[in-house]
């Protein structure tokens, strides 16, 4: 039989946020791999799994998380974690791979799989979806995000700011992903667009330091990495006016 490749989305880092499908595809796996930037860490979704496995189930592979000016140092990243994946595949029947939010939205799992798939092309991938930070900030600050026929946007501010404006400019509501290291050019588009007023953003979802801010708060200083930010659609209409 095939082996099996499992990304298991554990969500933005509340244990509790783990669906039942996901706590079981974790401890169903022979093993669970969890991305960290070094070997010596603990990251997040480690973190989360750990709530579900015991420590010696998992085992920990070392990706260029936040990498984007050297793409040779990126590639031989994944080219490794790949291969160290592929290995494990080869020694077990099912290997779940633990990936923060969902394994289908700006996962690191994405990039694994496909690489996996040139060495294995007989391995079978399969994906759990699971919940968004977006969904958690919403959730948590009372954001909704969307109502009747509004689109919504998801832009990842590491594409520059000025895709985050041109969103803004569009009807829908608009939530931006990794934006913190761009904290003030987010904040000038905020205000430039008129939509500071309703926009919230937040941090360490469900950790102990957690941080949910209305934007207007935006001062220009440095945010974590993983913040998320939601610009609520306009809404003048009352309710239902958008249907």
């Amino acid at each position: 039989m095939s082996s099996r490749l499992i990304g298991v989305g554990v969500g933005p880092g509340d244990p509790e946020l783990v669906t039942v499908k996901g706590v079981n595809a974790l401890r169903a796996a022979d093993v669970v791999v969890v991305p960290v930037m070094d070997t010596l860490e603990r990251g997040r979704a480690e973190a989360t799994v750990l709530h579900y496995v015991g420590a010696e189930k998992i085992v920990r592979v070392v990706f260029a998380l936040n990498e984007r000016s050297d793409r040779a140092r990126r590639e031989a990243a994944w080219d490794a974690a790949g291969a160290r994946v592929a290995e494990l595949l080869g020694a077990h029947s099912v290997v779940a791979f633990a990936t923060i939010g969902d394994p289908n939205v700006y996962s690191t799992f994405t990039y694994l799989a496909h690489t996996v798939g040139e060495l294995l092309p007989s391995v079978v991938v399969e994906t759990v979806p699971g919940i968004t930070a977006m969904q958690d900030l919403a959730a948590r600050s009372g954001a909704v995000l969307t109502e009747g026929t509004e689109p919504l946007t998801l832009v990842p501010v590491t594409a520059g700011a000025a895709v985050l404006k041109e969103a803004l400019n569009g009807p829908g509501t608009v939530v931006a992903y990794k934006f913190g290291r761009q904290a003030r050019e987010v904040a000038e588009a905020l205000r430039e667009s008129g939509r500071i007023g309703d926009a919230v953003w937040g941090s360490a979802l469900g950790l102990d330091d957690e941080s949910i801010r209305p934007a207007d708060e935006l001062d220009g200083a440095a945010l974590p990495y993983l913040s998320t930010l939601i610009a609520p659609a306009p809404r003048d209409g009352g309710r239902g006016g958008k249907l």
